[in-house]
């Protein structure tokens, strides 16, 4: 990992394994992470393009989906994985997912003849706003810039419009920095709100209702700052399958204390993450130009240490095969 400030300057760099033996970071694509799994199931497993326009449920626990397009599912059980905007979560008494005062804009830097990008983690503070990039295969980089702004302003989806807006942010940073977003093809670039949801004991509603249980985002969306979003959600998976396989062949109570259990581990791991992720974010984003000096020259370079940051990232689970001996 390296980290500089916006003039190029270099606070500190170090190896993660030097820093803390435990720690390992892989950088994968999203759309390819997503690909590998969907190409474990049985084709035809998964139907796209299934919007949710309503949930109810039967007397006997069953649940019916309707989707925008006038189908219904009849389902016995239901895991809601549907991110940030989960229609399943509303219907389960959520709130919307609150606004935290930053914005994002993010894109994949593409070079068909490979890139010289070397396997680093590189991030660069400003007063206010943040950027960060690192490879993710031999010809893709991702890249993010993260702003301070009071509201999240009005939706924007050209590219060329989020190209030039991007480019503005950092204009008089690194170069490298700006060739990223010039090489990012249209369909990779977007600007996001960044949001979260705080799980309050006793007055946020519990993972699961009846048969129907949240995952990930569904339940509980957090800033991308420490990078645990896909992380918890894939955590959750394996927890949830674990708890369902002893569940499923005894019967509709057990469904539902599988589901609790889930709900009943997860929440102390994914409840705290939420909180430190909105706090570490409110920290890098600091504007006071003392406060940002005394960050560049004193506590990044001296103060910081990455296994103590980066512990929340040792999540220890069994081999999944086990769920099928």
């Amino acid at each position: 990992m390296v980290m500089k400030s916006e003039d190029g300057r270099e606070l500190r760099s170090f190896r993660f394994k030097d820093e803390d033996m435990s720690q390992e970071v892989r950088a994968v694509e999203r759309r390819i992470l997503l690909e590998t799994l969907a190409n474990q199931l049985p084709p035809e497993a998964i139907r796209f393009s299934s919007r949710l326009a309503k949930i109810e449920t039967r007397e006997n626990g069953d649940t019916v989906l309707e989707l925008v397009d006038g189908h219904r599912l009849l389902a016995k059980i239901v895991l809601g994985c549907d991110g940030i905007r989960s229609p399943v979560a509303k219907w389960m008494g959520f709130p919307e997912a609150k606004y935290v005062g930053h914005c994002a804009f993010r894109g994949l830097g593409f070079y068909p003849e490979g890139h010289s990008f070397e396997p680093r983690v590189n991030y660069v503070y400003g007063r206010g706003i943040r950027a960060g990039y690192v490879p993710i295969s031999p010809t893709k980089v991702y890249w993010f810039i993260c702003l301070n702004s009071p509201t999240p302003g009005p939706k924007i989806t050209d590219p060329l419009a989020l190209k030039k807006e991007a480019k503005e942010l950092v204009k008089n940073w690194l170069s490298e920095l700006l060739s990223l977003i010039d090489t990012s093809p249209d369909e990779t670039i977007n600007k996001t709100p960044l949001v979260d949801r705080w799980l309050w004991p006793a007055i946020s509603p519990t993972a699961s209702k009846g048969r129907v249980v949240l995952v990930g985002d569904a339940w509980h969306p957090m800033t991308p700052n420490l990078g645990q979003g896909g992380c918890c959600a894939l955590e959750d998976a394996v927890v949830l399958a674990r708890k369902l396989a002893g569940a499923v062949s005894s019967g509709a109570a057990s469904v539902e204390d599988a589901f609790r259990s889930y709900g009943s581990e997860r929440w102390p791991r994914v409840f705290p993450l939420t909180i430190r992720a909105n706090l570490v974010g409110s920290l890098l984003q600091w504007e006071n130009p003392l406060v940002c000096s005394v960050r560049n020259n004193v506590i990044i370079p001296k103060l910081v240490r990455l296994g103590p940051i980066l512990e929340h990232t040792n999540f220890e689970c069994e081999p999944l095969m086990k769920l099928y001996s």
